[in-house]
């Protein structure tokens, strides 16, 4: 028998997470917070204390646990507010472009083109 590490190896969308763990779901939540679902669900994960010491059935239950938080998360919340990712963790998710940096990158295409 393949152990839940192999088995959520083969495992490929939020949906297939979702579906493997009989974790229920809006599919209009997932489809809009897949990434960040998941990558909650990975930090959940190694947050988590005593994992290694569960057997396969407590071990099953306590990862359905936290997908079920990770979802939540989100159900609640918007991915601006979780700032999950890097880009929403910087200057709350406004990325600042130099003026120059513009005109640069400007410059350099007009000299493209023109080559």
């Amino acid at each position: 028998m393949d152990s839940l590490t192999d088995r959520l190896k083969a495992l490929s969308s939020a949906e297939d997470f979702f579906a493997f763990f009989a974790v229920p779901f809006d599919e209009r939540v997932v489809q809009v917070n897949r990434l960040h679902i998941l990558k909650r669900f990975y930090q959940y994960l190694h947050k988590s204390d005593g994992l290694s010491g569960l057997g396969e059935v407590e071990l099953f239950k306590r990862y359905r646990e936290l997908l079920a938080q990770a979802y939540q998360d989100f159900v609640q919340s918007t991915p601006a507010r979780e700032k999950v990712f890097k880009v929403f963790q910087d200057a709350d998710g406004t990325q600042h472009v130099q003026l120059a940096s513009l005109r640069d990158s400007l410059a350099d295409r007009r000299v493209q083109r023109a080559a």
